[in-house]
């Protein structure tokens, strides 16, 4: 029989399907003699009726006459061989897939073959089968409507009482493969959008609700997970760590973004489901107990990795009534949420730190009094703090513990970097989230004042209260001195619905406090010198958000405080004029002075919530060069102009002044008329290889770049303007006080030193002209630099006499204190505040130089 299947008939005929068909029906039992003929035959089959569908319509016309569904059931009963199990999953899937007709579709549906085939008890130790059963399934989803949904579905009273393929689908709602995970995940998508209220309550009905409360679970397991991964990058970082971290973020974010698609669908009652469960399973005795509490058990997570997740969440899962419930919560002290968490306690951790993966808890710098209230040393906290001292003392704790608020803004004075960003990228995360209520993020402290100014204008408008005075005074910018209305149902509501069983927290003090508390917090953050530039630069976007320009709110006490870290930043800036890296100081800056203002004036962070468990870490070079090292001194720098630049920008910021494209800095002076450069022929552009240049003030040396082959070279220490370079020109032997430039190397970092033993020899460091991690030609995979780029260049050079040699190192001190003055000359305007706030205010109004012979600014 089976070897009639290959005679030559027309490959897409309704003879072929009939032939096909009649075949197939004379088996009666499918072994390993007839399965490659069954297999060919219901591959064959799919494949003409997908032909029909979209040609022909007899073919299915056939199809339904002949009853083949019920063929393709009774020949999955009869076969003992999983390969016929496989191939009858994938042929249906197909024919499912890619017909388009609506009565085609309506009929595989009928009849009830769809879901006794949804309900067949596969053999999945196959695990191959189990990806075509799900591949089969999700097919069949693809097809859901409003009209075919009810031929899947069983229903009594109008209700449905059945559904095979949403209650088998999710059975594999968590299988440890991924691949099957996500096609469960796009079926129930499915499922949801089609709009059926009777399927919508079936699936929101307490004996499958579990389903939403599973997913929280999984994703609770998820977040444990991570927590390893960050606490095992700390210890052992490198760059394997960081991809099998950034794969579990990827899934973490995934899982949140179907919780987001979920909620989308708009079944009533989902978005309740998942916003408790979440609250319930995962932020209550998880996340918000992770701040202060250390665990001992499986349960453990950090606090960078809890503010990483809290602000996920916020970011991606759009719920009302979560965002304001997870804000709320922040006004209680963590034992509120004690008794959510399953965890035991290894003792309580008394202050606000937070347990960080990598520390242990530490408790220096508060102290609990007699009187119950907590006392916070505001030495440690610098002077600005004393608002936040106070109230902290009188309001914003209860018994002996800060809330979760004020321990978010003590970090920020006393956290490492990692937790320091963890807190901003919260803090940010908060006040970007459209579902928090206004009067929320002014209880906050948080709320940007162009919306407080939209709502007092309204307020004015309408003539309620006290809006138009509130609009017009400088004493007061909130809406009111109390907490608003919003803030005190979702406090009552944690109390009632979540059995927060904490004392309601006193919030009653002035919105206008909660905002000097985080004005203080962000100021004590500028003045530290143990935070990365990177995550004080996301501390300048966030007080950019909360004061813009023309509402600048510093007191004289913060002006002091930015004054004098401006200044120790400058004073250690200008070190760097005379250091080794001068030539690639204005190029640094202008750089870093258009990135800082494009990440201070953008309109969201500029990172991703994920980089919170990456923070700046201690450099790559650290590990493969010495500190002195001329690429060490670079790298730092580029730090030091990062952290001056932002500096700069907040003193401008603090005196209501619009931030400059530019940096105020001087032009390039003109090219001197007396100098080397001009002496040896030379222009702007410096000494090329290659090309001519008179030798008048050159000095005649040995040097040997390979052992044992000694080459002579005249040699030039040469300037001009901000740049500099060593050169060694050979003489042309028939053009008397001429040479040819053969080798050229930066002037700057040179440390010349002549030999202590033998008088004739000068030592150099030859430095790179440019810094790797500013070159990406010159940079590997994943930002790091070749090996062989990290090292420095060394020159002996042997001149005739000791005299020869002196002149040679006078050369090069005149040179580079030249080029180091030119520099000096063209930052001076920077340096002086008051006078580059001015002037730059004139240079835009007038671009060119005055006729008084001033000096114009100059654009970089």
């Amino acid at each position: 029989m089976w070897r009639s299947f290959w005679r030559s008939r027309d490959r897409f005929s309704l003879d072929e399907l009939r032939y096909l068909t009649e075949q197939l029906a004379k088996v009666q039992i499918v072994n390993e003699v007839n399965k490659d003929f069954v297999i060919e035959a219901l591959r064959s089959i799919a494949e003409l009726i997908t032909y029909g569908d979209q040609h022909d319509s007899s073919f299915f016309e056939f199809f339904m006459e002949k009853q083949v569904m019920g063929e393709f059931v009774r020949v999955l009963k009869i076969s003992r061989t999983v390969t016929v199990s496989l191939q009858l999953l994938q042929t249906i899937s197909i024919m499912i897939q890619n017909l388009k007709g609506e009565h085609a579709i309506y009929y595989m549906f009928s009849n009830e073959h769809m879901n006794y085939l949804i309900t067949y008890s596969f053999d999945f130790g196959n695990e191959e089968l189990l990806s075509y059963y799900i591949s089969f399934l999700r097919a069949i989803s693809g097809k859901l409507n409003k009209n075919t949904i009810s031929l899947l579905v069983k229903t009594q009273n109008d209700e449905v009482v059945s559904f095979p393929l949403y209650v088998e689908a999710i059975r594999y709602a968590f299988h440890e493969e991924n691949m099957i995970r996500t096609a469960v995940r796009a079926l129930t998508l499915n499922v949801y959008h089609v709009g059926d209220d009777g399927v919508n309550t079936y699936v929101t009905s307490a004996i499958h609700a579990d389903y939403f409360s599973n997913l929280v679970t999984f994703f609770h397991k998820q977040c444990i997970t991570l927590t390893g991964l960050v606490s095992g990058a700390v210890k052992n970082p490198g760059h394997d760590s960081t991809s099998t971290i950034l794969a579990a973020v990827d899934e973490i974010e995934d899982n949140l973004y179907y919780f987001s698609d979920v909620i989308s669908a708009g079944i009533p009652d989902v978005g309740r489901l998942i916003t408790d469960n979440i609250l319930q399973l995962l932020i209550f005795p998880l996340l918000l107990p992770s701040l202060r509490i250390e665990v001992v058990d499986e349960l453990q997570i950090g606090a960078v990795t809890s503010l990483y997740l809290i602000c996920c969440i916020l970011h991606i899962v759009k719920i009302k009534d979560l965002a304001n419930t997870i804000a709320a919560a922040l006004f209680f002290p963590v034992e509120a949420f004690k008794h959510n968490s399953e965890s035991k306690l290894n003792g309580y951790m008394p202050g606000p730190g937070f347990i960080h993966e990598s520390q242990p808890p530490g408790d220096e710098n508060l102290n609990e009094v007699d009187t119950g209230h907590l006392t916070v040393d505001v030495a440690n906290l610098s002077s600005s703090s004393h608002i936040h001292a106070a109230v902290i003392a009188q309001n914003g704790c209860i018994g002996s513990h800060l809330c979760l608020r004020e321990a978010l803004l003590f970090c920020l004075s006393s956290g490492d970097d990692a937790l320091v960003l963890g807190c901003l990228g919260l803090l940010s995360t908060l006040l970007q989230t459209k579902e928090l209520d206004e009067s929320m993020l002014d209880a906050l402290g948080i709320l940007p004042q162009r919306k407080q100014h939209k709502k007092l204008l309204l307020q004015a408008l309408v003539g309620e209260g006290s809006g138009e005075e509130q609009l017009f005074s400088s004493e007061s910018r909130s809406i009111r001195d109390g907490i608003g209305s919003e803030l005190d149902g979702y406090l009552q509501k944690l109390k009632e619905q979540y059995g927060v069983l904490y004392s309601s927290p006193e919030v009653e003090t002035s919105p206008r406090v909660h905002r000097f508390q985080v004005l203080d917090a962000l100021v004590n953050l500028f003045c530290r010198s143990n935070i990365s530039a990177e995550t004080l630069w996301d501390g300048g976007w966030l007080l950019r958000q909360l004061l813009p320009y023309s509402e600048a709110e510093f007191n004289s006490h913060h002006l002091n405080l930015l004054r004098g870290s401006y200044k120790n930043c400058s004073s250690a800036l200008q070190q760097e004029i005379r250091g080794l890296w001068p030539d690639l100081l204005i190029t640094v800056l202008c750089d870093e002075w258009k990135k800082c203002k494009r990440a201070i004036e953008a309109s969201s962070p500029q990172k991703e919530p994920k980089c919170i468990l990456f923070p700046s870490q201690k450099s790559y070079y650290d590990d493969v060069i010495p500190s002195e090292s001329s690429f060490a001194a670079g790298e730092r720098m580029c730090k030091l102009v990062k952290v001056f630049v932002l500096l700069h920008q907040l003193q401008i910021f603090s005196l209501g002044r619009a931030l400059p494209d530019q940096p105020p800095i001087f032009p390039p002076a003109n090219f001197p008329e007396i100098s080397r450069a001009k002496t040896a022929g030379l222009d702007a552009s410096g000494p090329k290889l290659g090309t001519e240049l008179r030798l008048a003030d050159a000095v005649p040396c040995r040097i040997a770049f390979e052992r044992g082959k000694e080459r002579h070279f005249c040699f030039l220490a040469i300037s001009v303007g901000a740049t500099g370079w060593l050169v060694l020109a050979e003489e042309l032997p028939l053009k008397h006080h001429f040479g040819v430039v053969r080798v050229a190397a930066p002037l700057a970092g040179s440390n010349p030193k002549i030999d202590d033993k033998y008088s004739r020899w000068l030592h150099l460091r030859i430095r790179p002209s440019t810094l790797p991690f500013l070159d990406p030609i010159k940079s590997g995979a994943h930002g790091k630099v070749k090996a062989k780029a990290l090292v420095d260049g060394r020159w002996t050079l042997a001149f005739r006499d000791e005299e020869s040699c002196k002149s040679a190192l006078s050369m090069i001190l005149d040179e580079t204190k030249r080029q180091s003055d030119e520099v000096e000359r063209r930052l001076k305007p920077l340096f002086d505040l008051e006078k580059s706030v001015e002037s730059s205010k004139l240079s835009v109004s007038r671009p060119q130089a005055s006729s008084s012979g001033e000096t114009p600014l100059n654009s970089c």
